[in-house]
């Protein structure tokens, strides 16, 4: 088991801020080696690869502004915090990979009818390896500390530079074999198939991205442990109590959850409350980034909102 002091000084060193400044530094390390692979090679496939880590630079620059944002503590004017703008720094790169990756099919057609004797290809492959190494190192850490932060800003981001690795390693196995072949041709026909996998990536991003800011429900594994202990907490009442009305949804680190606490009109305020705050505690203990809004009411009474929703027009008061 590793020392609490070591957990601490790791978790502070894998916070998003600092690993997106990290992947800042590595983007424009990448950008200088795959630039100079490109520009000694003359390969289109290594420029490609190049403009991919342009967009990785400019990705982790936002994403690093849009986590700063999301940090802000709630205001009177965002009473629900700022967690949201991760969402934003998605959807930002998944626009700009769709941008490198309409930059390369133009290079690569224009490589493809008007082609270029490669050389040096041995150094190109040596830098875009060497380059792929930082990046695939980096978005491995990246990934586990997004789970670990529930960070969509940082897996954004990781997930964009996995890309960039197996894209990487796509474009180092055609020069390869343009190398073993002397089919220069390969290398244009893999730029276009680089961009049409980066076009992928990009539109699972902005999907995504989409999703959180439409206030999509939480993860079905989530959902699942917020029920269980409701429903155990049902069963500690013998019945009594029942929930319904649950919804939920995500914004950043953060979980919404709303639900109906119904139970018997007779009891008092105060055992009302004390059984509503039980609850609360058993889901903060599960969901320690909640945000949990529970209205009690009698068993068998519907609020006004439910009825306007249920009949479509609203109630007679």
């Amino acid at each position: 088991m590793k020392p609490a002091l070591s957990v601490a000084a790791h978790s502070r060193w894998t916070t998003p801020e600092n690993l997106l400044r990290i992947s800042v530094v590595v983007a424009i390390a990448t950008i200088a080696l795959k630039t100079s692979a490109w520009a000694v090679s003359g390969s289109v496939g290594l420029l490609s690869d190049a403009l991919e880590s342009l967009v990785n630079l400019v990705g982790a620059l936002f994403a690093l502004g849009m986590v700063t944002i999301a940090k802000r503590p709630a205001d009177e004017g965002h009473p629900y915090g700022h967690t949201k703008a991760e969402y934003f720094s998605a959807g930002f790169e998944g626009l700009l990979i769709f941008g490198a990756a309409m930059a390369i099919v133009w290079a690569s057609v224009d490589r493809l009818l008007h082609p270029q004797p490669l050389e040096q290809l041995g150094w190109g492959i040596a830098l875009s390896m060497l380059s792929t190494a930082l990046n695939g190192g980096l978005a491995w850490v990246m990934l586990r500390a997004a789970r670990e932060h529930q960070s969509m800003a940082l897996e954004g981001d990781g997930r964009h530079l996995m890309t960039d690795v197996w894209t990487s390693a796509g474009v180092v196995g055609g020069l390869l074999l343009a190398m073993l072949t002397g089919w220069h041709w390969l290398d244009a026909v893999l730029g276009i198939a680089v961009a049409l996998h980066i076009f992928k990536e990009g539109g699972r991003l902005v999907w995504r991205s989409s999703q959180g800011l439409m206030d999509e429900s939480i993860d079905a594994e989530t959902l699942a442990k917020i029920e269980r202990c409701v429903r155990a907490f049902e069963a500690q009442t013998g019945g009594a109590v029942h929930c319904d009305k649950l919804s939920t949804r995500r914004a950043g680190a953060l979980h919404f959850i709303d639900m109906h606490l119904h139970m018997p009109g007779g009891w008092s305020l105060a055992h009302a409350t004390q059984l509503r705050m039980q609850l609360e505690a058993a889901l903060l203990q599960e969901l320690p980034q909640a945000r949990i809004s529970m209205e009690v009411l009698p068993l068998g009474v519907q609020t006004q909102t439910e009825a306007v929703q249920r009949y479509g027009d609203a109630p007679s008061p």
